[in-house]
Parts: structure tokens; sequence; C-alpha cells
């Protein structure tokens, strides 16, 4: 499990970090969380929040103006929107992935459940995620936040951290190992 400090340690850990005293004095936190969920499938599937987020370019009031446009149409909770217009005049936009992760390993933990981080090459569906709970469930004996992302490089297969333990079931990693076996 990863320990609050190695969070606290990451620019985004910082924001993270704040952003969930924040959530937990106004009693706020499932509020945030799923706030940014929505963020992070939004940012997930759309290039050009993506584009938003990483412009080098754009200024810090267009990317405020922008942000709070978008926190407004997603109907984002108060401190989310505050947070995301501090990474904007920050040109810290580029830190809400990681924000989002921290994050939700924050409430997990504060939940005593424990976070896995899931890498797949295609985006997993609800009935999937819950079979891979179901899964890791058993094999650490908590309940199980799953955190995913999507990595297409991977070919297939799943690459799952679960603090400072992983397992690579991957297929790029299957032909690496392949690959090394062949060669003697």
């Amino acid at each position: 499990m990863e320990n609050s400090s190695g969070i606290r340690a990451s620019l985004a850990g910082r924001y993270a970090t704040a952003l969930f005293a924040l959530a937990t004095e106004n009693k706020a936190i499932d509020k945030v969380e799923a706030s940014l969920a929505s963020l992070g499938k939004a940012v997930n599937e759309s290039d050009e929040l993506k584009a938003l987020i990483s412009s080098p370019v754009l200024s810090r009031a267009a990317a405020g103006t922008a942000i709070a446009a978008l926190a407004k149409k997603m109907k984002l909770d108060g401190l989310t929107t505050n947070t995301l217009g501090v990474l904007a005049a920050n040109r810290r936009l580029d830190q809400i992935p990681a924000l989002i992760r921290a994050f939700s390993t924050l409430a997990a933990n504060h939940r005593g459940e424990v976070t896995a981080e899931v890498t797949s090459a295609h985006p997993l569906d609800a009935a999937q995620i819950d079979a891979l709970k179901a899964q890791l469930k058993k094999r650490v004996g908590n309940d199980v936040s799953v955190s995913t992302l999507v990595d297409p490089s991977i070919l297939g297969g799943l690459v799952v951290k679960i603090g400072s333990q992983m397992i690579d079931n991957s297929i790029k990693t299957r032909l690496n190992t392949l690959s090394q076996a062949m060669k003697g």
C-alpha cells in the first residue's frame, strides 16, 4: 500500500493532500472523489481535454477560463473546481491525472482500502473492474480500490501495482521474456 508520505512527496501529491484535507474538513470526500472520477474519465476520453491540460502555450488566464467553464459544465463540486483553478493559475494542469490518482489513494486509505493501480491496453468496463476487485480482495484480504490507466504499448493483459508489489501479466512482458529465452 502506498503510504501518504510517498504521496506528499510529489507535486500532484501535495495538491491532492491539500484537497483531501479540505474535503475532510468539509465532509466532502465522496463528492470530491466523484468529481475527480468524472474529470479523470473525461481526460481519458477527450483528446481536446488532454491537449488543454498539457498545452505549454496556453496563458494562465485562458487556462483558468477554460477549466472553470469545464468544471461548470461537468457540475464538479466547489473544492475540486477551486483546486483546478489553482492548478491553472500555477500552470500545473498537467498534474491533473496524478492528482486524481493521489486523491483516490488518500481516500481509499481513509476508508481502510488498499489501492491497486491497474494498467491495461484497452479501457476496462465496470464488470471487468468488479471481477478484478474481487480477485484482488482474495489476494490481499482487504477491500481494493482500483485506479485504471490505459497504455496501448502493453499490447494486452494487465499490469497491477499494489504498493510496492507489481503483477505484470502484459503481453509485452511475455514477448520480452520469450525473446530473452530464445537468445539463450
